[in-house]
């Protein structure tokens, strides 16, 4: 099994290959126009109707002075391309290399090299790739804001392994003594987009850099602000809670397990008045309180939950060996554990409400972790640090358009890339040209294809009313008219933020 063997057939020689199915005559055909994304010719129509694609291109500030230097588009597209196709390094980037069908789709004149991609993201300055991005990264979200929404901010780790600008040894939970950047993500809560994402240098502390950049967008925000900016432990200090108060933005932001913030969770568990469990086993209680390096008293809400089993501690043996200790039943049956989270807020909404907005925040954790793992935005890693952070934008940006794009296949349903890019953009796609036209054979391999000309319904029917729209309305931006459609239908799937109407932020 698994011998090779060939037959001279002239000039196209097969390999007799024995599988495990039998024998096929396998021929090379590397001159055909093929793509596994044969989808994306959808997405393309979709990035052309709305204009958003050559709206980002134009743009951008990328300029060469040699006339043998690639095109911007093939530049943008190429890097585009490579996170559709879920890659996380430059060196990927060759797998595209092949795929003249996708290039043509998106108007390329050809998928650039990694090293050709590298100089050119390198010749943007920091400046100009700001001012470039963030207004794109904006134009993708900011129709949708009409309604009450929830501002998450996150700060997520992207462990480094070579020189770059800004690896420094900092907070790292998982890596320890792994230098690192720092993701500060911007995030809208229950549509699941990204306004902006800044990287840091890893020693930089999260309040440090995000302040200013949390400031900059509330106000680019004007009265399209969220009702509530909801933050991890990495923002629950005195310098964003006074940039938050100064500009009578609510807050919800959980408090650091500082040795400080451990004495007042012991004081406030001797406590009688815990509320009631709830229907997730949760108790909370509420003080006004002044921690140490606070201007003043602020509500403090605490949530707790008991732990009831599945404890382990996770250690090394000399440093290699990795140890699970697990509890065995004593630990449960004696002494009472629990799990705790400290928040601090401005808000007077019942204590109730405190407890599920903290609990809905699981749903943004889910997001961050999606467009690191799965669109590679702690990836695409050069030495300096401005690429990074173009990159990163870049990122966030295409995961905004596709997202869009899913959505409007189905409205009802919310799919990560895991899902979604198997179904809406791999096919096995042959193109073919005959009298000036080319048509796109196309082969979807899932195993629910029989929805996807429904799903592709659904999506050109938005690029129609779109079309109809623009041209009704010669001013009409249509980006604007689709987040509008889109969102029309999805609404009745996204429960908006509904803030007490009764208890009105404190300020």
């Amino acid at each position: 099994m698994g011998a090779l063997a060939r037959v001279d057939e002239g000039d196209d020689p097969a390999l007799v290959v024995d599988t495990l199915g039998g024998r096929m005559h396998v021929r090379w055909d590397q001159d055909a126009a093929a793509t596994p994304h044969g989808q994306l010719v959808f997405f393309a129509e979709f990035l052309g109707a709305t204009g958003v694609f050559d709206r980002w291109v134009s743009q951008c500030p990328l300029a060469y002075r040699s006339g043998n230097a690639p095109d911007k588009r093939d530049v943008l597209g190429t890097l585009m391309m490579g996170m559709l196709a879920g890659h996380r390094r430059y060196a990927h980037i060759t797998a595209l290399r092949g795929d003249a069908v996708a290039a043509q789709a998106l108007g390329m004149n050809k998928v650039v090299s990694e090293d050709a991609l590298r100089r050119a993201l390198e010749r943007i300055d920091e400046a100009a790739s700001t001012a470039w991005m963030r207004p794109a990264l904006m134009h993708s979200v900011r129709e949708a804001l009409d309604k009450p929404w929830v501002l998450d901010i996150d700060a997520s780790i992207k462990p480094l392994y070579g020189r770059q600008e800004g690896a420094e040894l900092g907070y790292n939970p998982t890596k320890p003594k792994r230098p690192s950047h720092v993701l500060h993500t911007f995030w809208v809560g229950n549509l699941r987009l990204v306004l902006d994402v800044q990287v840091s240098s890893g020693k930089q502390h999260t309040s440090v850099h995000a302040k200013a950049a949390l400031g900059r967008l509330l106000d680019e925000l004007g009265d399209k602000r969220p009702a509530l900016v909801r933050g991890d432990s990495g923002y629950g200090n005195e310098g964003i809670l006074l940039e938050l108060e100064g500009r009578n933005q609510p807050y919800l932001l959980r408090l650091r397990q500082t040795a400080n913030v451990q004495r007042l969770v012991a004081r406030q568990f001797e406590r009688q008045d815990w509320s009631r469990v709830d229907n997730q086993g949760c108790q909370m209680v509420q003080d006004h309180l002044q921690l140490h390096g606070w201007s003043k008293k602020r509500r403090v809400v605490i949530v707790r939950q008991r732990i009831r089993g599945g404890i382990a501690r996770e250690r090394r043996v000399d440093g290699k060996q990795l140890r699970l200790d697990l509890a065995g039943p004593s630990v449960h049956e004696g002494d009472r554990l629990w799990e705790y989270a400290v928040m601090v807020t401005d808000v007077a909404y019942p204590i109730e409400a405190i407890g599920q907005l903290y609990r809905d925040r699981a749903d943004c954790e889910n997001g961050f972790d999606e467009l690191k793992n799965q669109w590679g935005m702690s990836g695409f890693t050069t030495q300096d640090i401005n690429r990074c952070q173009t990159t990163a934008r870049t990122c966030a940006l295409v995961y905004n358009w596709w997202s869009w794009y899913c959505r409007a296949a189905n409205p009802s349903a919310r799919m990560e890339a895991i899902t979604s890019r198997p179904l809406l953009l791999a096919a096995v796609g042959k193109a073919a040209n005959h009298a000036g036209q080319t048509t796109l054979y196309l082969t979807p391999m899932h195993g629910k294809a029989s929805i996807l000309k429904s799903l592709i319904a659904n999506i050109r029917a938005a690029l129609q009313h779109v079309r109809l729209t623009a041209e009704q309305f010669k001013t009409t931006d249509p980006w604007a008219v689709l987040m509008r459609y889109v969102s029309e239908r999805i609404a009745p799937t996204i429960a908006p933020f509904r803030p007490p109407d009764a208890l009105p932020a404190t300020g």
